[in-house]
């Protein structure tokens, strides 16, 4: 059996609301443009030379009921006023032949921004700890090149992509962000 290496990914995220815990999470799919496919949550790793493509070329190369693998971070709640959120950090190194990491992260009453930094950080962190290096991510952000320097021969960038929203009462609210893999 060959080997199925993702050659791309693409991010989307999505909100759903409804009385149904369930169906809010059917509509933060539909959302994010996914619902139609059957998913499989894998691990964290972005392949090396694994490229980075919009959602709207992802979603035109898949077909409905394909089985896609996907790295997801969903959240939800039924409280009103609640802030959740769902965020995927994505470490992408600089040596095509590195391979990357994908962090999952979700949490509560933090801004958008706020986790989608964080995820990043945990994704750069969870890359270094692989590559059998343990440091303050602080130590390794370089300012100028908007980058962490894992190495002598690593330089890292970060993205993410988040979603947050405010529980409803009497409504179940779901957010998910997610990173697809085509292969």
């Amino acid at each position: 059996m060959s080997a199925i290496i993702p050659s791309q990914i693409f991010l989307t995220k999505g909100t759903g609301r409804h009385k149904e815990k369930l169906a809010s999470f059917e509509l933060a799919l539909r959302e994010a443009g996914i619902a139609p496919f059957n998913l499989v949550k894998i691990s964290s790793i972005l392949p090396p030379k694994c490229m980075i493509i919009s959602k709207e070329k992802g979603i035109k190369l898949l077909s409905p009921g394909q089985v896609l693998f996907l790295v997801m971070s969903e959240n939800a709640t039924n409280e009103a006023h609640r802030l959740i959120s769902a965020s995927i950090g994505v470490a992408i190194p600089d040596r095509a032949n590195q391979y990357g990491y994908l962090s999952e992260h979700h949490d509560f009453g933090r801004e958008e921004k706020e986790v989608g930094h964080y995820a990043e950080d945990l994704a750069a962190y969870m890359l270094a700890t692989t590559l059998q290096k343990n440091f303050d991510l602080r130590e390794i952000w370089e300012e100028e090149k908007s980058a962490y320097k894992i190495s002598k021969n690593i330089t890292v960038k970060t993205k993410n992509i988040t979603q947050a929203a405010l529980g409803k009462d009497g409504m179940w609210t779901t957010v998910i962000s997610a990173a697809v893999c085509i292969t």
